[in-house]
């Protein structure tokens, strides 16, 4: 497996697959990778042959648990530890590289002009949410457990994250992006996260079919209705508490709800990094822009995080010393104020820019 490519590609009649391969770190992206799916990416959308893509991860984990973190915590360390850090100091970093390429594709595949079935099976998280729920067939499981969990190592919901979660209602998507709890695959669906739930018993026979059967006809033999989502039943509290202005609020609502899950949802909130969490809800709550300036908006905010301590500090409570313990640079969620909050959202002197294809989508199937 060590000798294999990260990114392995095949085509069988119509179908082309590409399947992510590191299955020992649940298919974390590096930059190699995002840069193999673009290319891959485009040369099938350009090939007459090819009918439709299949995204699926490797190993039995699942699809992708996001980025690779540990090289981001590097650059996060270096320049949050650096008084004198600024924009440009961001830009040139290896991690402002990869979050450029990875936005790009986060785009592409949102327009892509063929089928493109993402298989969401198991572990989905932070960059594996942007190649697969920016797809236009997104198929969940029984074992989907996905999230955006960037509030808890400082970080804001990136990959396009935000664009998604700002436009589900009731308060669901606030919840998602607060939380950074994992969500069902039943949850994803009744979020608008995904399309069509496959039982794991079924998705080998799934993903066969597709080889010899046209997507709908295996999406008719295969797809079932999900079960009921235990997120979305909890609609009304959860829509009224994540309706607050700021928060310290929304954190105050929930406890006011009286119930032992609300409590739990406002200690979960409270843990997490106080800027990162302001930065998100303001994120969420700004008008909604395209895919492509939220991708543009979130590059800004990427390249702020890793000039606030709070990033570096997550990371390494998190995933480098695991003790769980990260201290934050504000102590109270009250005491972040909107000029930090706004100095997330400047524009940069070189924004990241997304070419919009403008060329008719080509109608094709399996």
């Amino acid at each position: 497996m060590a000798d294999e490519p990260s990114v392995l590609s095949a085509l069988d009649g119509r179908l082309a697959t590409l399947t992510l391969n590191r299955p020992r770190s649940i298919n974390a992206l590096d930059h190699p990778m995002v840069t193999a799916m673009d290319e891959l990416l485009r040369g099938w959308a350009a090939d007459g042959e090819v009918g439709a893509v299949m995204l699926a991860g490797a190993g039995e984990r699942g699809l992708c648990a996001g980025g690779d973190i540990v090289a981001i915590h590097r650059d996060a360390s270096a320049l949050s530890g650096n008084p004198a850090a600024g924009d440009a100091d961001a830009a040139g970093c290896a991690s402002a590289e990869f979050w450029r390429d990875e936005y790009r594709l986060n785009a592409d595949i949102a327009r892509y002009p063929k089928p493109y079935v993402a298989i969401m099976d198991g572990i989905v998280m932070g960059g594996g949410v942007g190649i697969s729920a920016h797809a236009n067939t997104r198929i969940v499981t029984d074992r989907t457990r996905l999230a955006m969990p960037e509030v808890g190592i400082g970080f804001v919901p990136d990959v396009g994250g935000t664009h998604l979660l700002a436009r589900v209602p009731d308060g669901l998507g606030a919840y998602a992006a607060l939380t950074a709890k994992s969500l069902s695959g039943a949850d994803a669906i009744a979020l608008g996260l995904a399309d069509h739930f496959v039982p794991a018993g079924d998705l080998g026979a799934f993903q066969r079919a597709l080889h010899t059967a046209s997507l709908d006809d295996a999406l008719a033999e295969y797809a079932q209705q999900p079960p009921e989502s235990t997120l979305a039943a909890q609609r009304n509290w959860i829509g009224t508490a994540f309706a607050a202005e700021t928060v310290a609020e929304i954190i105050e609502r929930c406890r006011s709800v009286g119930t032992e899950e609300a409590g739990k949802v406002a200690d979960t909130i409270a843990a997490k990094s106080p800027t990162a969490l302001a930065v998100t809800l303001k994120s969420l709550r700004d008008e909604k822009p395209t895919l492509e300036e939220t991708l543009a908006r979130e590059y800004r905010v990427s390249l702020r995080s890793l000039l606030n301590p709070d990033m570096a500090e997550g990371i390494r409570a998190q995933v480098i010393d695991k003790d769980r313990t990260p201290s934050w640079r504000h102590a109270d969620h009250a005491a972040v104020t909107a000029a930090e909050v706004d100095a997330f959202f400047v524009p940069l002197p070189d924004e990241l820019e997304l070419t919009i294809d403008t060329a008719p989508q080509e109608d094709s199937s399996v």
